[in-house]
This record gives C-alpha cells, structure tokens and sequence, in this order.
C-alpha cells in the first residue's frame, strides 16, 4: 500500500456540487450515462439524510482507523469523507468522537465501505453516514495507508476533489472536472420527469409515452383475452 498524505488537492466548486445534490442520486446517476454509483452496499444509518461535498479520501487497512484520523486535518469545510480499506472489512471503525471532529471542520458526512458505532449518537448530532456496516468491533491505529489516493469503491473511482453525493438511494460520484456538465444533464433530466410526470397526472400510460406498444410487438408480446386463453 502506498504511504502518503496528499495535501490541498484540487476540489470541485462547491456550489455546483451544492446543486447536484439537490437533484439527488437517482437523477445523478442517469444524468451522466448510468455511472458513478456506488453500489447497494453502502446505506445510510438515518432516514432522509442527503448530503454533498468534496471527496477526501482515506485509504486504511483493515481494522485500524490511523488513516482517518490524519485524513480529518486535510478536511475542509464542505468535504465529505470516504473510507475504505485494502480488503474488506466491516470493523467500526469510525464513531461519535470522530464525526464531532469532522464536524467541527465543515466536514458533511462520511461514506464508508467500513462498518461504523456510535450510531445513536451519530442519529442525534445530525452526522450523515452511509456505511456498508454498523458493528461495535474497534479498531487499532498502528498501520499506515494513504489519504487523498484515489480509491475504488463498487467498482467506481473516487479521487480527492471529487463530486461526492448520497442519499436514501445510495451514493453517487462525479468527477471534479464534469461537475458543470454533469448538473446541466441533470435539469434537463429534472424537467423531463416533470413532464412525463404530468403527463401521468393526467392519464397517459408509459406504454404510450415512452413507444413502448412497439417495443413489446417487436419482442413478440400478443394480446388475448381471458376467453381466448380458455379456448
């Protein structure tokens, strides 16, 4: 495993990260060719939460949390922290003690392939996590990784900067330099729900729609009524 701390990387502008995650992850997720998605691993420890921000990444290996915490004085107000470790691991090594100093950073959340405790007290500061785990199990602080490395997490890169957004569907990344393009996709995405969501309001089905009646013939799909099956 590489041994470093990168310092000052280059961050997505927050206020177009901001934007995004209003939008949410589902719509993220489409908007930029179905991809950055982290997996159904990873779920949120409270309902409703949603956050953005700029990745910070800390890269530890399994069982021990040293990583993390020299990743916290890296973070910056409007970060979000993402952990995963060399190989897997589901320890809690992320609690109560460490979101309060996250918090006191601007830091927004965290994302973790880990497991995470604390969890009634996380609930009750308002910290957001999205953890693939919850377990009592501590840790050690005695093995160096890496922070600001990029990491892989569900098969998507994550590198420091990075558009980080999460919610009750999941988490979402999107790379710094696509930010603006991303969110662009993502309205017109919006306005094309809105739509097809009136059109429903109103009676049309998505058969119709989305030319589906087509769709179905071409794949052989026939219609019979109850009657004719009974023949």
């Amino acid at each position: 495993m590489t041994k470093v701390i990168v310092t000052d990387p280059p961050r997505a502008d927050l206020a177009t990260v901001d934007a995004l995650a209003e939008l949410g992850v589902a719509t993220v997720h489409e908007a930029q060719g179905r991809a950055g998605y982290l997996g159904t691993g990873l779920r949120p420890i409270q309902d409703g939460a949603r956050a953005g921000g700029t990745a910070v990444t800390a890269l530890c290996w399994p069982g021990d949390n040293l990583m993390i915490h020299a990743a916290v004085e890296q973070c910056a107000p409007g970060d979000l922290l993402v952990v995963t470790t060399s190989s897997p691991c589901t320890d809690g090594l992320f609690g109560e003690l460490l979101a309060t100093s996250l918090a006191s950073r601007g830091v927004r959340g965290l994302v973790t392939t880990t497991g995470v405790r604390d969890v009634a007290e996380l609930r009750e500061m308002g910290f957001p996590v999205w953890s693939a785990a919850v377990s009592a199990q501590g840790s050690v602080k005695a093995t160096a990784g890496a922070v600001n490395v990029p990491v892989v997490v569900g098969g998507q890169v994550v590198r420091a900067g990075d558009a980080v957004l999460a919610d009750d569907d999941g988490v979402v990344v999107v790379a710094r330099e696509r930010v603006e393009e991303v969110l662009a996709a993502s309205r017109a995405r919006v306005e094309k729900e809105e739509a097809a969501r009136k059109a429903f309001r109103d009676g049309e089905l998505g058969l119709d729609r989305y030319g589906l009646r087509a769709t179905l013939a071409d794949l052989g799909v026939t219609y019979l009524s109850a009657a004719e099956l009974e023949r």
